[in-house]
């Protein structure tokens, strides 16, 4: 109970903070909105490439991707707010008083989940304002989702982990950068099946290809890797999981 305590009051500051800070809520709600308006609108004639084959038209395809990235980087900017608590003190009173600390992190992610509700949402309003065809079912759907806040979590343990060892806002290229690089070495704007050359031989070593391929699976109601996809989303947490435990060791030892 003591942990679940710790949590909540994490999370309830966390997410106090963001939504009454337009500074912090709206990038996160931009940035998707953005990408989604660039791949989907910019892009769309891709979609009369020979061999692109996906049936439900490219502001699907470029959905999935969007939403995944949104997903990943709202983990990652809640790994600017922990490094943002260090920075003022606020994190070391914290680690201080708080009898069960593994709950800073449940807190953390509890608010990185909610964070990512708010913008995946108006993401989603947006997609199909515009006419987006969908030809999963629910089922799919829920899996899609499903993905998307499995990957929130690992990125969130991974800014966590990289935010608690660091302890400042200097660190946030080390938090963004990787994930920013791992999301664009994936199928980002054909499938994997066009791609060619070295770009081709990382992705398909990539993890989260298998995750990108499967959502998008999901969202056409064809579903494809699912088990891969999980697997490795999964795998990834569990990863994190370590790293973010550890990082949590460091900032106690440092004080």
């Amino acid at each position: 109970m003591k942990t679940l305590a710790v949590a909540q009051g994490v999370a309830w500051r966390t997410l106090h903070n963001v939504f009454t800070n337009p500074s912090l809520l709206i990038p996160s709600i931009v940035f998707p909105l953005f990408f989604f308006t660039a791949f989907a609108g910019g892009l769309s004639r891709v979609q009369n490439v020979p061999g692109f084959g996906f049936p439900d038209g490219y502001t699907a395809f470029q959905f999935v991707f969007v939403l995944l990235q949104s997903a990943a980087f709202g983990g990652v900017f809640t790994g600017f707010g922990i490094a943002r608590d260090f920075e003022s003190g606020f994190a070391r009173r914290l680690l201080l008083a708080a009898p069960h600390r593994s709950g800073i992190v449940l807190g953390y992610g509890v608010a990185a989940l909610a964070r990512w509700a708010v913008t995946v949402s108006v993401l989603t309003a947006v997609a199909f304002a515009v006419g987006m065809h969908v030809g999963g079912s629910g089922v799919d759907l829920f899996g899609l989702y499903a993905l998307g806040l499995i990957l929130n979590v690992a990125a969130l343990l991974w800014a966590c982990g990289v935010a608690m060892r660091f302890r400042t806002m200097q660190a946030g290229p080390v938090m963004q950068m990787p994930v920013f690089l791992v999301l664009f070495f994936a199928p980002v704007y054909v499938p994997l099946s066009l791609l060619q050359g070295w770009i081709h031989g990382v992705a398909v070593v990539n993890p989260l290809t298998r995750v990108i391929e499967a959502g998008r699976g999901f969202l056409a109601g064809s579903p494809t890797e699912v088990g891969a996809a999980f697997g490795a989303a999964v795998a990834l947490v569990l990863g994190f999981s370590l790293w973010a435990l550890r990082g949590l060791r460091k900032a106690e030892a440092a004080g």
